[in-house]
């Protein structure tokens, strides 16, 4: 996928007929005297949230007030009880206090939850901002290579479904949590004060409820819930795949293939959300029976009776059991039934955020060099994706300035690597590359940037004008300069065709075709004039106008820049100074394209071949 040679820049810069501002990039700050991290913005998700602590410490000071203040009408009502059942005349004074006592307590408890959980909703809003904010500027600043090889699914989820599903822990968590144990924990003081045996007793729902618990926490059920959540974020990407290709596959009579892998994502999704539920359903109906309040009931009567019918308790002393029982388990069944599952899939959601939080940016030089030219040179390069399997293999290669440079080989030989490695989307495991002289690592990216252009098969346009599409990495540019790099890229007359040129807005006003948004992408590199250019695929599958004006631009740019491009076109080979065959990872043949036709050997052998054609 295509990303801005200015890589961070979150918008597109608004496109002005005479100038326009230079966009401002921060450089990280950095921790020894040659390569650190760039950490500026690597915050955790606990350091995120620290600055609302005391909000935080507001919605449980106010949910803790309301909780014990609804315990008044309950215990207003037990109070009644034992007045109207005790012996003698009865105490109206008394009754109507007790009364009031319990209204009052309701209306606390009224304003006090209201007050929680507006502030809760009030602060979940502002900490999911400040989330997606810090995801934004964290993918911003990422390196390319990182998010080229995730799915767009995965990380839209990230930003979007992951940071809304920590909905319940900010906003309700705390009032849910402290209800679950407040009130209990009051209620249990109370109770042990009337009857200890009995309170033991009331506890027994509780006791078989939470013994559920383990049987929720098995490795079994927690390796569900993660396929669970892949299975979720299979279908996510295989929806946008699907859309995107939707209207290409049906063109060609493929309409039953374009849907195939969204078919197959949810049919896997279905599978593993029914293994899920049944394991999870007989324990959650287990719960749901002994946190029942007539499962309740019938152990405190139970318990009570044999208390009462012993001597062992008073007749009115059952009334607080039968009433506080019930609140002694709502609040856990609440808790267990619905809102554990949400603080379970909250948690799970925070961890991916952290795994994207934690993600730095490649190691930046204290004190960039600028280098003297732009000759390019890759000694010993070795890079691998995984620390168990190389794709490049000891790559020895220098590019002179002025000439091109084609790589050739089999599909899965380290073309897109190598390439990718050039303008840094990884560094090397091994080895070193160089441009004037001076190792990409000690340049620093901001003048890396200002070096090295880049065009890819895959483009992805912004959603702005045409203008500020093909100037994203040089904002300041007159239209004048749009203009001349849009005819370099053969693609000046097409624009012109658009409802209103270059200040057409790209996805909503018109869209252009594959190999149009390629060339709009040629124009953009070159217009940022970098002494170093790399095409990654830019002249396969595209049409004659395309490849015709990667050609052009080809030769026009010889004499100035140093070009690397991986060619598809026997054109294009045929046009370079140099190519280069690799094969497993590695150079096998090296040199001028009719000498190397000379040699009959594997590059003959390619060039000859199906694949190749």
């Amino acid at each position: 996928m295509e990303q801005a040679r200015l890589h961070g820049q979150a918008t597109a810069p608004s496109h002005r007929r005479r100038a326009r501002g230079p966009l401002s990039r921060g450089d990280a700050a950095m921790t020894t005297t040659d390569f650190a991290p760039a950490r500026e913005q690597g915050q955790s998700v606990a350091g995120l949230l620290r600055p609302y602590r005391w909000s935080f410490a507001a919605v449980v000071f106010l949910q803790v007030i309301g909780a014990l203040a609804g315990l008044a009408p309950l215990l207003a009502v037990i109070e009644l009880g034992r007045s109207l059942l005790a012996p003698g005349p009865i105490d109206h004074d008394h009754v109507w206090f007790v009364v009031i006592a319990g209204a009052v307590g309701l209306l606390v408890r009224l304003l006090f939850t209201a007050a929680s959980s507006g502030i809760g909703h009030l602060l979940d809003g502002r900490v999911q901002l400040a989330l997606r904010r810090h995801l934004a500027a964290r993918l911003g600043g990422v390196p390319i290579g990182w998010l080229s090889r995730r799915r767009t699914g995965e990380l839209t989820k990230v930003v979007g479904e992951d940071v809304s599903a920590v909905h319940p822990f900010i906003a309700h968590a705390p009032g849910e949590l402290i209800a679950a144990f407040v009130v209990p924990l009051v209620s249990l003081i109370y109770l042990f004060t009337i009857d200890w045996r009995l309170t033991l007793i009331t506890l027994i729902p509780v006791a078989l409820a939470l013994a559920h618990l383990p049987l929720m926490m098995t490795p079994t059920r927690l390796r569900e819930e993660k396929q669970f959540e892949a299975a979720m974020g299979q279908i996510a990407s295989s929806v946008v795949e699907f859309v995107q290709g939707i209207s290409v596959v049906k063109a060609f009579g493929g309409s039953g293939r374009a849907h195939r892998g969204f078919r197959t994502a949810t049919d896997d999704f279905v599978g593993i959300y029914s293994r899920f539920v049944r394991g999870l359903s007989v324990i959650a109906a287990g719960m749901q029976l002994v946190l029942s309040p007539p499962f309740v009931l019938l152990v405190v009567l139970i318990g009570g009776a044999v208390l009462i019918t012993s001597g062992a308790l008073a007749p009115a002393d059952l009334l607080p059991f039968l009433l506080l029982g019930l609140g002694l388990t709502a609040p856990v069944a609440a808790l267990i039934s619905h809102s554990f599952d949400d603080l379970q899939a909250a948690r799970r959601a925070v961890g991916r955020i952290k795994d994207v939080l934690d993600v730095q940016p490649l190691p930046e030089p204290t004190h960039p060099v600028t280098p003297c030219d732009h000759r390019v040179e890759l000694r010993e390069v070795r890079f691998g994706y995984e620390a168990d399997h190389e794709v490049l293999r000891g790559i020895d290669l220098t590019l002179e300035p002025g000439t091109v440079t084609a790589i050739v080989g089999p599909s899965g030989s380290g073309k897109s690597t190598l390439v990718q490695l050039l303008p840094r989307f990884f560094d090397p495991t091994h080895g070193s590359i160089t441009v004037g002289g001076v190792d990409l690592r000690e340049i620093g990216s901001h003048k890396l940037h200002q070096l090295v252009s880049f065009v890819f098969q895959d483009v992805r346009l912004l959603r702005a004008s045409v203008a500020d599409n093909i100037a994203l990495a040089v904002p300041d540019a007159d239209l004048d300069d749009v203009v001349s790099a849009a005819r370099m890229a053969n693609i000046h007359e097409r624009i012109l065709e658009l409802p209103r040129g270059y200040d057409t807005v790209l996805g909503q006003e018109a869209g252009l075709s594959g190999g149009e948004a390629q060339r709009i992408s040629l124009a953009r590199a070159l217009l940022a004039a970098t002494p170093v250019l790399v095409l990654d695929e830019a002249t396969a599958f595209t049409d004659p106008q395309t490849e015709q004006a990667v050609r052009q631009a080809l030769a026009a740019l010889q004499g100035d820049r140093t070009i690397l491009v991986i060619a598809h076109r026997l054109e294009t080979v045929a046009d370079a100074d140099t190519v280069v065959m690799l094969d497993n990872g590695s150079i096998v043949e090296q040199g001028r394209p009719a000498d190397l036709l000379a040699e009959n050997g594997k590059f003959a052998a390619f060039w000859q071949s199906k694949e190749y054609r």
